[in-house]
């Protein structure tokens, strides 16, 4: 059978919390200390995968045949298609673009009319 806390340690409890003495401050500082932990820990526990995160992404290359990505490898896992160091810094295909320098070319546009109802 269960005893019930008698109210002598609830008073005791009260007295320590009300007029902190170096035993009831100790309480407190510890009280304290684990809602910090409790607080700030998910915090801190996010910030370090976000920045992992990050770090992972930094590393990880795309595939210029089929698009796959993965960590550092000389051949894609994928495809199997190999990754040259040319094609890790400059792309190549469609999507790379006539080579030359944007500042020194004039785009003429013209508009016209496709008709109004």
């Amino acid at each position: 059978m269960q005893t019930r806390i008698s109210w002598w340690w609830w008073a005791a409890l009260a007295l320590l919390l009300l007029a902190p003495g170096p035993a009831g401050r100790l309480l407190l500082d510890l009280v304290g200390g684990l809602t910090l932990l409790v607080v700030l820990l998910p915090l801190l526990v996010g910030g370090g995968g976000w920045i992992a995160w990050q770090l992972i992404q930094r590393r990880l290359r795309t595939c210029p045949a089929c698009g796959f990505r993965s960590l550092n490898t000389e051949v894609c896992p994928a495809c199997g298609t190999l990754f040259t160091a040319e094609t890790a810094a400059e792309p190549s295909g469609p999507s790379a673009g006539p080579s030359f320098d944007a500042s020194d070319v004039t785009v003429d546009v013209s508009a016209t009319d496709l008709g109004s109802d």
